[in-house]
């Protein structure tokens, strides 16, 4: 049915695809107070622009398509970032800690760890408060807070389908949960260099700070606790139902005419439940210390619905590869380079989940035109692996290029300035750290793995 639409659709009917991803890219940067109070009516607005003409031109195929995103992609995607947000926001690290060069290269290199297992969301409000906090006294602390948004907002979560959003919906289209740990020579190299980059800037400013500052603390220090433990329990249950759930199958059912995997339902549920859990156990002390609200969520639950009803056109047309109104795009990102430069580029400037789907349609339209997901996904991954390795490390690396890239960024942005923190500008940020330091990271990633 799919395969059918594909064929039919015009180009143009990827319009309002191309319109919430650029109202969610311009609009907080050019009308940020009409954004803020708004953003749900623009999203509601492209999702009936495309929905509309969209059922009434292709009737029941088109309802069809629009019930199997909801079912198969929106409903799971909201289920776990929500589980993951809420687990993390009932995790409260206290304690004296040094700013030190030591310090935060260590600090970061947690929150890059924990990245791929809690996601970026949740790893970076983990650790941005201690990392803050240990800062607070040091004159230089902007580049600090850019280079943990590199590395644990974005490079750390490349692992599993659990770290970026991309990546779980890879997991939702039949990439295998394992899988994604094939990429671990690219984020290894990335998160090394990158991390080595920060070391150098650190050392320089640390030098410039006061000498009082760099003076070892001699006085009453708090010692490292960690409040709400047992939320990493809840965790550990998150990772087991996601993996159950790649390697179980418990047959299928039909939900809204759509078939959805029982082992999929399970998850939700265990999601769900953990979720829930959460929720009822940890202290409201906890979530205020954290200043936990549900304000993010409800925002990427509202913008994800208009993404996912408005990229169906664009993923239906490169699915059928030449044989599609976007077969331009089919022939000009051919090789793994290509597609980690273009997902990348992307990726930068507009969400990456959305980007991710629609690269890994574009192989898929490249090499297995009018093949079933089902079947030519194990198949890119048997033959052509360096696609979707490109795909998959170009979604995620690169959504640290700028604060609209990647969620957890302006989390992580407007967290450091409700702290004190003078962050650089939007084009500050490019000029001065992405452009100079992961830019020419990329390209040795690029030199190195998919030449």
């Amino acid at each position: 049915m799919e395969l059918e639409l594909g064929s039919l659709l015009p180009v143009w009917s990827a319009i309002p695809f191309a319109g919430i991803l650029l109202s969610i890219a311009l609009f907080p940067l050019l009308a940020p107070v009409f954004w803020h109070h708004h953003y749900a009516k623009v999203s509601a607005a492209w999702s009936v622009v495309l929905a509309g003409p969209f059922v009434l031109g292709y009737g029941v195929p088109a309802v069809h398509e629009l019930a199997h995103v909801a079912v198969v992609d929106y409903v799971p995607f909201i289920i776990l970032i929500s589980t993951l947000f809420t687990i993390g926001g009932g995790i409260y690290v206290r304690g004296s800690l040094r700013g030190s060069p030591a310090t935060n290269c260590v600090l970061i290199a947690i929150g890059t760890v924990l990245a791929s297992w809690v996601g970026t969301t949740g790893a970076a409000m983990l650790v941005i408060r201690p990392l803050l906090r240990a800062n607070r006294a040091r004159r230089h602390r902007a580049h600090t807070i850019v280079f943990f948004t590199f590395l644990v907002a974005n490079i750390g979560g490349a692992l599993t389908p659990l770290g970026d959003p991309p990546l779980f919906l890879g997991f939702l289209h039949g990439v295998p949960f394992f899988w994604t740990f094939t990429v671990w020579r690219e984020t290894a190299t990335a998160a090394l260099v990158v991390l080595a980059v920060y070391a150098a800037h650190d050392v320089y400013y640390w030098r410039r700070e006061d000498a009082l500052v760099r003076e070892p603390h001699r006085g009453p220090r708090e010692p490292l606790a960690i409040e709400g433990w047992h939320n990493l329990l809840f965790l550990g249950g998150v990772l087991g139902a996601v993996i159950v759930s790649g390697i179980w199958s418990g047959g299928d059912v039909v939900i809204l005419g759509v078939r959805q995997q029982v082992q999929n339902l399970v998850r939700d549920a265990v999601l769900a439940t953990m979720m829930a859990a959460s929720w009822l156990t940890t202290s409201a002390r906890i979530r205020e210390q954290n200043e936990f609200s549900w304000g993010p969520i409800r925002e990427v639950a509202i913008l994800f619905a208009a993404i996912f009803t408005t990229i169906i056109p664009a993923l239906a047309m490169l699915r059928v590869g030449e044989r599609g109104a976007m077969a331009f795009v089919v022939r000009a990102v051919r090789e793994p380079a290509h597609f980690f430069w273009a997902s990348g580029i992307l990726s930068s400037f507009l969400d990456n989940a959305p980007t991710y789907l629609t690269f890994l349609s574009t192989a898929l339209g490249r090499l297995y035109p009018g093949v079933g997901e089902d079947v030519a996904i194990p198949r890119l991954i048997e033959a052509h692996a360096a696609y979707l390795r490109a795909i998959a490390t170009g979604s995620v690396f690169m959504g640290a290029n700028s604060y609209i890239g990647n969620a957890p960024n302006f989390m992580v942005k407007s967290i450091a300035e409700e702290s004190g923190v003078s962050m650089p500008s939007f084009f500050g940020y490019i000029i001065r750290y992405s452009l100079p330091v992961l830019i020419p990271v990329f390209a040795l990633v690029t030199w190195l793995f998919f030449r």
